[in-house]
């Protein structure tokens, strides 16, 4: 498994990060890696999707968990991807820190790669974080 942390601090309140961060289908905005995403259902605070990847339009399931105003739990249930991305927020003197960590493997035989796409999903991951980050400030 590859895992993955980001951290940011954003000059704003939790309220204000927490309502981009939580507009899940607005994902690819800010994610490059994430082209596309289609819910297929949800219920309560969880929502079943489909995501389309960036890597080779691959497509994977995933079920999502939204714990509001504190973290959106993503874990891949089906596809290239194995694993969990977590998008956390903490709150300190009217600034925000968001935080994703991965832990996340290719899988079958793409298994073999994983240590190579690290580098790019913590790249991708540094880049929406900043782009959430100046969405928000701006």
């Amino acid at each position: 498994m590859a895992t993955i942390e980001v951290e940011v601090e954003i000059d704003a309140s939790i309220d204000k990060v927490w309502d981009v961060v939580s507009d899940i289908d607005n994902e690819p905005k800010f994610w490059k890696g994430t082209k596309e995403v289609r819910n297929i259902s949800k219920e309560g605070d969880t929502v079943n999707r489909e995501v389309t990847i960036a890597f080779r339009d691959q497509k994977c399931l995933q079920q999502v968990k939204i714990f509001p105003k504190e973290k959106i739990h993503a874990k891949f249930t089906k596809g290239i991807i194995d694993g969990e991305k977590i998008v956390s927020l903490s709150e300190k003197n009217d600034k925000t820190t968001l935080t994703t960590f991965w832990d996340i493997r290719l899988t079958g035989m793409m298994g073999m790669f994983t240590g190579m796409i690290k580098k790019h999903i913590k790249s991708g991951t540094e880049q929406a974080m900043q782009s959430i980050k100046e969405e928000i400030e701006r």
